[in-house]
């Protein structure tokens, strides 16, 4: 049996530790015993930046905000669907660490994607980049702890709050959409985007490209109304 490989551990802002591990080919960021992300199933990541912003591909200098870096999955996809010179991708990730391992030990998952100048990290909560925009994102893709019902970085609970969705709603531009990764499904969250004034679309997603596709994620996507 081969062995699990710790490559580095660190510290998040919270205090929780955050270790990668690899395994027979495959690498985790798992914290507190909980598998946060692989580098096997990442197949609704993907499919979340894809729904997001591929509606943007006609608009000549699209601004999306991702939340969280995770293996570089959401954001290579984004790039992908937006291909444009003119787009701009910005990365909030809360963990510097982070995007020291997405340069080092997992640099070969999405080659090059951390060279692309269309490309901002921002090592800051993403709530903060949020807060400080108005009417300035086409999307907003958030794939932060496990969804709404988080069990890491309880501060990010208040993202999926009423008055979080809000300050979304206030940071995207008119018909701008927010997309959320969820591990499950989640009615009442579903209603609390309605409830803030977004039109609302709930997917169940195949959880990997590859392997057995009986699990499924959900992705919310949630539109800001033009007036």
């Amino acid at each position: 049996m081969k062995p699990y490989v710790k490559l580095a551990e660190c510290k998040t802002p919270e205090g929780e530790s955050l270790e990668l591990i690899e395994h027979d080919g495959t690498y985790m960021i798992c914290s507190q015993g909980e598998q946060l992300m692989t580098s096997f199933s990442h197949g609704s990541e993907e499919t979340l930046a894809e729904l997001a912003c591929s509606p943007f591909r006609p608009v000549n200098q699209a601004r999306i905000l991702v939340g969280g870096l995770g293996m570089g999955y959401t954001l290579a996809a984004a790039t992908k669907a937006l291909p444009g010179k003119r787009a701009n991708f910005i990365v909030a990730e809360l963990t510097a660490d982070i995007e020291k391992w997405n340069r080092t030990h997992l640099s070969h998952l999405n080659p090059g994607l951390l060279d692309d100048e269309r490309i901002t990290i921002k090592i800051k909560p993403v709530q903060k980049l949020i807060r400080q925009a108005s009417g300035e994102y086409h999307a907003i893709l958030l794939d932060v702890d496990n969804g709404p019902s988080a069990f890491h970085g309880k501060k990010n609970d208040a993202i999926y709050s009423l008055n979080g969705l809000r300050e979304i709603q206030h940071a995207l531009k008119g018909g701008g959409i927010l997309a959320v990764w969820s591990a499950r499904t989640d009615k009442a969250f579903t209603k609390l985007l309605g409830k803030a004034g977004f039109d609302v679309s709930e997917n169940s997603v195949a959880a990997a490209h590859k392997g057995s596709k009986r699990r499924n994620h959900t992705i919310w996507l949630a539109r800001k109304k033009s007036y």
